[in-house]
């Protein structure tokens, strides 16, 4: 692919020719700002306004966590940046313990594209709770990859959790649940 074009996919340009988030990681980052956004967002609220209650409460609740989750969801949409990415694992694939000696980055590439494609789809999931389901699916997206599911999954299981990682840099608290 022309490295040009993959940049100009990777980076959406507005009006004013200003670069703008990839669809893709505002996204993420707006779901995972919108988890965490929720839940600080209510608790802030139920602080805030203290005997309200019930339907009212809640939704005050709601309306501040969709604020909050929305700024966070920015931030951490920023953090994400799947031309970054597709270098990272460019620089790195040849070093990690499942990539078969002299292996190229075109048989792992896919695997490591899908992992930060599935986790936007999936946020707040783990993935192996959706291991058969990304199995199933990845006849479709392997490209012109070679590798079965049984291989390709550690790839892609891989950039799952640096996206995860990322994702939890930037939101405070334990986004993921994993306890880090």
């Amino acid at each position: 692919m022309n490295k040009s074009r993959d940049l100009d996919r990777a980076n959406a340009t507005d009006a004013t020719g200003d670069v703008t988030d990839h669809p893709v990681a505002t996204g993420v980052g707006a779901v995972a700002g919108g988890v965490a956004g929720g839940v600080m967002g209510a608790a802030a609220a139920g602080a805030a306004i203290g005997g309200m209650t019930g339907p009212v409460g809640a939704a005050v609740g709601a309306a501040a966590g969709a604020i909050a989750g929305g700024l966070m969801g920015l931030g951490a949409g920023k953090a994400l940046n799947p031309t970054a990415e597709e270098e990272y694992w460019r620089e790195n694939y040849s070093s990690r313990p499942y990539v078969t000696s002299g292996s190229t980055f075109d048989e792992y590439g896919p695997a490591y594209r899908y992992g930060v494609d599935a986790y936007g789809r999936y946020p707040g999931r783990d993935f192996d709770d959706l291991d058969a389901d990304l199995g199933r699916d990845w006849n479709n997206v392997r490209g012109s990859s070679n590798l079965e599911w049984a291989h390709a999954k550690h790839a892609t299981r891989d950039a799952w959790q640096r996206v995860s990682d990322t994702i939890e840099r930037a939101t405070p608290g334990d986004s993921d649940r994993d306890g880090k």
